[in-house]
């Protein structure tokens, strides 16, 4: 197994812009995501999430860890449509516009299919992929008139791949890459781009919390590296994605996975 490299350090990529990101709390992909951000020089960041203890503690620590006071926290259940209107017209308002949204929020379930009930197949997909839509109808509805902005979605490999037990989770991401595509397609004559990164595996407490150690471990083995990735080697290519270097870019769905071909 290949040890994680060193945390890279900022190079501005994000200097003066202000970022939204959903589902932000804790210690995955968005927290990473919003720190990074912070990190990479944002004038302002404002994050949601629906645990408002963790929530919290996610803002202070940013602003602990990065010296961005600018930091923003909102509750927000990405499956309802009232809570994602009011997160964007806060970000909006106290930000004075969105430069960047990272939409990162997800839910995942292990079921097989025959075991599968309705409710269960229906939470998943409009949290994972509903909850995407909602956020980037919000989002563009603020960043259009303004004729720029940057949304960078969250999918998985699994859009592409497929895994026992995952067929809601499978199918709700690959909602989210052909939703990516088809909204930057009516965004780019507004200015507007939109991609998404599509991970295989980063392993974070959360994750350890929701999967079996010796799943963990089967995933992390097909990896080229032997080990899955460190939240924050997504979520800077999240940043690649939101900042001016990659300006070209629009529609894509960019692999953050190790895995063999």
């Amino acid at each position: 197994m290949k040890p994680a490299p060193n945390y890279v350090p900022a190079h501005a990529l994000l200097q003066g812009k202000s970022v939204l990101v959903t589902a932000a709390a804790g210690a995955g992909i968005g927290f990473a995501v919003a720190k990074r951000a912070a990190e990479e020089g944002c004038r302002a960041l404002f994050i949601s999430d629906v645990h408002e203890r963790r929530l919290q503690e996610a803002v202070e620590a940013i602003q602990r860890d990065t010296g961005l006071q600018a930091v923003f926290g909102q509750l927000c259940d990405v499956s309802q449509e009232t809570q994602v209107q009011a997160l964007v017209d806060a970000a909006n308002a106290r930000m004075g516009g969105i430069d960047v949204l990272v939409n990162n929020a997800g839910l995942g379930t292990s079921k097989r299919i025959v075991d599968m009930p309705d409710d269960e197949w229906h939470k998943v997909l409009d949290v994972t992929l509903t909850g995407t839509f909602r956020m980037v109808r919000a989002a563009l509805k603020v960043m259009q008139p303004r004729g720029q902005g940057v949304i960078v979605n969250n999918a998985s490999v699994l859009g592409w791949r497929a895994q026992v037990e995952q067929a809601h989770y499978a199918a709700a991401k690959a909602g989210v890459m052909a939703l990516t595509r088809c909204a930057a397609m009516e965004a780019a004559e507004f200015g507007v781009r939109i991609n998404a990164v599509a991970p295989s595996i980063a392993i974070h407490a959360f994750l350890k919390k929701s999967a079996s150690e010796e799943l963990l471990n089967e995933l992390s083995a097909k990896e080229a590296f032997g080990r899955g990735a460190e939240p924050w080697e997504v979520a800077n290519v999240m940043v690649f994605l939101a900042s001016d270097y990659s300006s070209y870019m629009t529609g894509e769905v960019v692999s953050v996975s190790s895995q063999h071909a």
